[in-house]
């Protein structure tokens, strides 16, 4: 597969779809802590309630400091009805003690430290690390895994084998934006049940592993 041909064409299709919520806080202010709580909130949520309970949640702090005094309470209000609310504003809570505490309130710019904070795995880890940071990394949740074993370009079994196959193959180049395109195209056209492969402008390229039924 031409990897570089598929994301050539990714990179032009994608600009019709919307953008997601924690890649406007890395293009509007390059803020790790904003990427870091809108990604937490994200995790099983669809993007436009994510999108509304972040904006109430930063309405009332931006910081580890100012986050840290809200209440439990206070922070499930906000970020209701994302997806269980109750334990991401007990997880939100912990993350700004521990950065208030152990970090000096500056969100780590590492994967290794930041699989540290509580209920922090290697998507969100990646995803700070990418939208927060600039840096290297590639971000992989189950849009981007199935995306990348349909198109034949990795055969995995599991979000973390992608993640780690794809560092050894994907050209760095691609590393950050990789995510973007993949979730994008896979929300809007390779969904996970009938895909829609007639309106697919990467059809060409792809093996359409495992696809049994398309439109």
């Amino acid at each position: 597969m031409d990897i570089h041909a598929v994301m050539s064409i990714l990179k032009t299709e994608t600009q019709k779809f919307k953008t997601p919520i924690v890649t406007q806080y890395a293009q509007e202010e390059r803020n790790p802590f904003k990427v870091l709580i809108s990604t937490i909130l994200s995790l099983r949520t669809k993007d436009s309630t994510t999108a509304q309970a972040t904006e109430r949640l930063f309405s009332l702090a931006t910081t580890p400091e100012t986050m840290q005094k809200l209440t439990e309470k206070q922070i499930q209000d906000a970020i209701y009805p994302v997806g269980f609310y109750i334990t991401k504003a007990k997880r939100i809570k912990e993350v700004c003690n521990m950065l208030v505490e152990q970090y000096n309130s500056i969100v780590p710019d590492t994967i290794e430290m930041l699989l540290t904070l509580p209920g922090v795995g290697r998507k969100t880890a990646n995803l700070v690390i990418t939208q927060g940071y600039n840096k290297l990394g590639i971000c992989v949740d189950t849009h981007v895994h199935k995306v990348s074993n349909r198109l034949g370009y990795i055969k995995t079994k599991t979000p973390e084998e992608t993640e780690f196959r794809l560092r050894k193959i994907l050209p760095k180049q691609y590393w950050i934006v990789y995510n973007d395109y993949l979730v994008a195209w896979g929300q809007n056209i390779c969904k996970s049940v009938s895909p829609l492969c007639s309106k697919c402008n990467i059809s060409a390229h792809c093996k359409k592993a495992g696809v049994k039924k398309h439109r």
